[in-house]
């Protein structure tokens, strides 16, 4: 059965699960970051208001870092709340890429970004117009990975910086959420196709429609199972596909209403396996689900 936490301070975005065993959120609209041990109330830090942050995940240093996409900031957070920040263009999604520094895209110059420990940065620009980097992920193969919205293509950056593009096979599917998977590959979402996506280090595509092509899946996880998880944001779902494409959709939780108006969304955006093997969703209307 599915729990709730809910979190009063603001609306959780973007969640994951950090080398403290405690599971961290942004509260995108509040300019916060959260802080939750299951079973204990959040612990709230308070950033720049309007900084808007986005992405978290977990960084090779044992701290965590996130994006701030209007406040133009990477930042870096520690257990007990210290923050340092570093100047980047629009940035969103953010991994711990496989040579030990963190990569993220920057949506509008269309640039991925490299922060290494001492805090220096390096950029690297996509050679397409317009593309709009969402989310990332370090791949398999000593690379990361990464969708490109407007663009409809996955990349690949190397270490050095050089970027390989791959085209959807499907027109204007704008990927967002990008993971690895358990098979070795890289599995993301489409949007506005209403698909879950595959592609190998060889750059061959394979394609899930969903049951509800306009349920907009928008972030996707490996789980504890093996399986992928993956959120749908306008029909407040969450949904499971295995390796072999099986896929199954389970409802979550709608905020509270009166009952005799129609159940709102709950507005799913990240989801990470918490510290309990559970799937935890973060859902804009103000709380944490936790899916056993």
């Amino acid at each position: 059965m599915t729990e709730l936490t809910m979190i009063e301070a603001g609306a959780p975005y973007g969640i994951a699960t950090g080398p403290d065993g405690a599971l961290w959120f942004t509260l995108v609209h509040e300019g916060r970051i959260g802080r939750l041990r299951p079973g204990s109330d959040p612990v709230i830090h308070q950033l720049d208001p309007d900084g808007q942050p986005m992405v978290i995940t977990p960084g090779p240093d044992g701290a965590m870092w996130f994006t701030e996409g209007r406040g133009g900031r990477v930042g870096r957070i520690t257990p007990d709340g210290h923050v340092t920040t570093y100047p980047a263009d629009s940035p969103y999604g953010i991994t711990a890429g496989p040579d030990g520094a963190m990569w993220f895209t920057q949506m509008q110059p269309g640039k991925i970004g490299r922060i290494d420990a001492d805090g220096a940065l390096t950029e690297f620009a996509i050679p397409l117009e317009g593309g709009m980097p969402a989310f990332i992920t370090a791949g398999p193969d000593d690379a990361c990975w990464f969708t490109l919205n407007q663009a409809n293509a996955i990349g690949r950056v190397s270490p050095r910086g050089e970027i390989t593009i791959h085209p959807l096979p499907t027109e204007a599917a704008a990927p967002v959420g990008i993971t690895l998977g358990p098979d070795e590959a890289l599995w993301f979402v489409e949007i506005a196709a209403g698909q879950i996506g595959r592609i190998d280090t060889s750059g061959n595509f394979t394609e899930y429609p969903l049951p509800d092509r306009a349920s907009r899946p928008h972030a996707i996880v490996t789980g504890p199972d093996d399986a992928l998880w993956f959120t749908e944001w306008s029909t407040g779902h969450l949904g499971r596909i295995t390796p072999d494409g099986s896929i199954t959709e389970r409802p979550l939780p709608t905020p509270p209403h009166p009952h005799d108006k129609p159940a709102p969304t709950p507005e799913p955006h990240g989801l990470t396996v918490g510290p309990d093997k559970s799937i935890w969703v973060a859902l804009e209307f103000g709380a944490l689900a936790r899916i056993p």
